[in-house]
């Protein structure tokens, strides 16, 4: 056997000897009336560190599971402002801007008996020729693009598509402020546009608005490619216009 093993041994040995001597020692202050107080009261102790111990390993639990809950609670809240941030970053900019106007006195000097004034509305005056109200395309909504088929909008994306609702509108109130406007007043650009308005009419468009691609070119900055034909499909998709063919021209009509 080696040495350090004999060591060991005796160690163990000697260790075990010593609880021994130790258990003795106790069972002797056992059978010591002063000892036996002092020992029921070590026990009642011992049964009092018991139950906070218990209550502690409750508390902690406790913490724990808390501790968990905020983690995942801030998780989800960076989520959230990752979102915000996203959305803020990418507003559409065909969304109406919203402005706030803020009084230059001070709320709180307002006397809050003084009868209130409601100015009445002005009479509005009846619109002239000039001023007539042009049909614009509404744009599309959220559901309405979650509706396109993938295979017809592919990588396009919510705001390009409106960005063309945009565009074809601008194309539209053009063409027809030329309509609405007065001979009169209409300079030589203006007046041979207007003959070529006129000569693109039908009896399908009569009552109508429409645009065709020469309009298209004429007041916009948009290509009129396969990608702007890809766009018209799937606003047809969307009933927001319908093409009438004739004359070898293609009218886009607003419904």
């Amino acid at each position: 056997m080696a040495s350090s093993d004999l060591d060991q041994l005796c160690s163990h040995i000697n260790e075990k000897i010593g609880n021994i001597k130790k258990s003795l020692s106790l069972r002797n202050c056992g059978q010591v009336p002063n000892s036996k107080t002092i020992l029921s009261k070590i026990g009642d102790e011992i049964m009092v560190i018991n139950e906070l111990l218990n209550k502690l390993e409750i508390e902690i639990q406790f913490q724990e599971q808390t501790t968990n809950s905020l983690k995942e609670l801030c998780a989800s809240l960076e989520e959230d402002y990752k979102d915000v941030e996203h959305l803020k970053e990418n507003i559409p900019p065909h969304l109406p801007q919203v402005t706030v106007t803020q009084n230059s006195g001070n709320v709180s000097d307002l006397d809050s008996e003084e009868p209130v004034k409601v100015e009445e509305p002005a009479v509005t005056k009846k619109p002239s020729k000039e001023q007539r109200n042009i049909k614009e395309m509404p744009f599309i909504t959220s559901e309405e693009f979650n509706g396109i088929p993938a295979y017809m909008k592919s990588r396009l994306t919510y705001c390009q598509i409106n960005d063309v609702i945009k565009e074809i509108n601008k194309a539209v109130v053009s063409k027809y402020k030329i309509l609405h406007q007065p001979k009169k007043s209409m300079s030589s650009v203006a007046r041979n546009l207007y003959h070529r308005f006129m000569d693109e009419e039908t009896k399908d468009t009569k009552g109508h608005y429409f645009v065709v691609e020469a309009d298209i070119k004429e007041f916009t900055a948009l290509k009129v490619d396969k990608r702007f034909h890809v766009m018209l499909n799937i606003l047809r998709h969307c009933r927001r216009l319908s093409e009438v063919r004739g004359g070898g021209l293609t009218r886009y009509v607003i419904t």
